[in-house]
């Protein structure tokens, strides 16, 4: 039988950041609904660092979905839940949760999935509750490195709609949403960890 768990570098480095800042900002137990999960390393390794969090993954791509199932039979992990196949363009998420994660997200797909992200969290999130993005974000319409200007071009060039978004535009339209940004964490590779709070 084929092992279906696929590998991402990108999880591998930058898991452990993310997962500090997750602990700050979200209870000890917890119910979190990841959006586009993709391999699903980054759901393995949350749920199995934190036994209180019941953790949901999901992504619109089957061989995703696949990848993360794989992940978790083989991790034997009882808190991590079966992928959803979620597009959060067609369906409202599973509520009510107390946190959505969405890692390195926003710039790989059009602008309008990440309204219908903060839509989605705006509906399944309590007063309380908490919206956790990761990835690169200009900063009133600049970027932070040189390298995520060659990363946006090259994001732009793939498909005009995906690209890296405006700080601020993902922070004024997630207030429109009652959805505060609450901490800006600087991470490692020139990327924010964004976390906003439901009012």
């Amino acid at each position: 039988m084929s092992d279906e768990r696929r590998h991402s570098p990108a999880a591998a480095r930058n898991r452990q950041p993310i997962l500090e800042v997750l602990q700050a900002v979200l209870p000890a137990h917890a119910r979190v609904l990841e959006v586009a999960s993709g391999s699903g390393e980054h759901a393995v390794h949350f749920a199995g660092a934190m036994p209180g969090w019941t953790w949901q993954p999901s992504d619109p791509s089957p061989q995703a979905c696949r990848s993360i199932e794989a992940w978790r039979s083989h991790s034997g992990l009882a808190n991590l839940l079966p992928p959803l196949a979620l597009d959060v363009t067609a369906h409202c998420p599973a509520g009510p949760v107390d946190g959505v994660v969405a890692i390195n997200l926003l710039h790989i797909a059009p602008w309008a999935v990440g309204e219908a992200l903060l839509d989605g969290a705006e509906r399944c999130l309590p007063a309380g509750g908490v919206l956790f993005l990761y990835g690169p974000f200009k900063r009133e319409g600049w970027h932070t490195a040189q390298s995520n200007a060659a990363f946006d071009a090259d994001l732009r060039q793939r498909d005009p709609r995906f690209g890296i978004r405006d700080l601020e535009t993902v922070v004024e339209a997630a207030a429109a949403r009652g959805l505060g940004l609450e901490r800006t964490v600087e991470m490692p590779a020139n990327n924010l960890s964004l976390v906003f709070r439901r009012a």
